[in-house]
């Protein structure tokens, strides 16, 4: 399986920060191959959800080629630079999809996103999403190679007219109470919403789980469009607060002017939604042939929902997607996906996948 046109993947418990030996090991396995991964909230493999644990999958192309790359953002405030940085230098004729694995505390998300964007055409497949750290909220790693580290954005680029990349992601969540106007703002942290400091706003809904922030923040998302009339609502979680401030910093931007409104879910439109994801990703059709790679990264909110029935999430992709498909991912702090097709969006709170196949022809 070693090759140059091989792709491994490794998602795992942030506790790899410390001892990444098994991951060194991983590399010694596989010298040759395209080797990234990221920490996470949850490792996914098949069907099963697992903490403490590397989640590992192999897939070797025939007529794909990949590169690698990788940049630092040593603060949020690089993430547009750090976005476009990366595009550059996976920039190249042929490519056709990008995987991206990021730092997912010290990051702007939705700034990330634009930096791609910026430099990468529509016409090419963004996908990915931002490590995590569990509900602890304190540092995540990213791997290229045996390499691992915080503070770093690592990507593989996908070339040739043979690979076949699907995509979809859905959230499953409902809105609640009203649509409050952000009034106060600075790229990804809230201060006012309506006038009111945004914090003290959110803990008078979260009542006696206001004790358990930033965590219990995940179970209440905002859902975030930039007019009334505006139909494409991204979803936004919260990573940290600041009590002194009364502020909440978000995974992603929440721009000033823009309409924010509380959701929350329930186990049943959490695991449509993540149904709804591999349908999407599946209305194209699969590539010729009885191999491919799903790769699903589901929000850290959702897992905190669903409880010790998170598995039931992604045995639902997999009876949606192409028998003989294999499955693997994390549970993240944000996911990049387009929203529907062309540039990538930063969202949260959804199941995003990514299914990875190649065609003859």
């Amino acid at each position: 399986l070693d090759s140059d046109r091989t792709l491994v993947l490794a998602f795992g418990a942030p506790e790899f920060l410390d001892d990444p030996g098994a991951i060194r090991e991983l590399r010694r396995a596989y010298p040759r191959s395209h080797m990234v991964g990221c920490s996470s909230a949850g490792e996914i493999a098949g069907t099963s959800v697992c903490d403490g644990t590397l989640s590992v999958a192999v897939a070797r192309f025939e007529r794909t080629t990949l590169a690698t790359a990788q940049v630092e953002v040593s603060s949020a405030s690089d993430s547009f630079a750090a976005g476009q940085a990366l595009a550059r230098k996976l920039e190249r004729r042929g490519l056709r999809g990008v995987l991206v694995l990021s730092e997912g505390l010290g990051v702007n998300g939705s700034q990330l996103v634009r930096g791609l964007n910026s430099v990468l055409p529509e016409s090419v497949v963004v996908a990915g999403g931002l490590s995590g750290d569990g509900t602890r909220f304190q540092r995540t790693w990213v791997c290229l190679g045996d390499a691992v580290r915080s503070g770093v954005v690592a990507a593989v680029g996908l070339y040739g007219e043979h690979v076949v990349i699907q995509h979809g992601s859905k959230g499953g969540w409902d809105k609640f109470g009203p649509e409050r106007v952000i009034t106060r703002s600075t790229g990804n942290v809230l201060y006012e919403l309506d006038g009111r400091p945004a914090l003290s706003l959110y803990k008078e809904y979260l009542g006696d789980k206001a004790a358990e922030l930033p965590a219990s923040a995940l179970l209440f998302p905002l859902a975030l469009r930039a007019t009334a009339q505006d139909e494409k609502a991204l979803v936004r979680t919260v990573l940290a607060v600041d009590h002194e401030a009364q502020s909440m910093t978000f995974a992603g931007d929440v721009p000033e002017g823009h309409l924010v409104q509380l959701m929350k879910a329930d186990f049943e439109r959490l695991i449509g939604g993540a149904e709804q994801a591999a349908r999407s990703a599946s209305e194209a059709g699969r590539a010729s042939g009885d191999s491919a790679l799903a790769i699903a990264i589901s929000c850290v909110g959702r897992r905190i929902v669903l409880g010790d029935r998170a598995e039931e999430e992604v045995e639902a992709v997999l009876d949606v997607l192409p028998k003989g498909t294999r499955m693997t991912g994390f549970y993240s702090y944000g996911e990049i996906s387009p929203y529907a097709t062309g540039h990538c969006d930063l969202h949260n709170q959804t199941m995003t996948l990514t299914v990875l196949s190649e065609s003859l022809t």
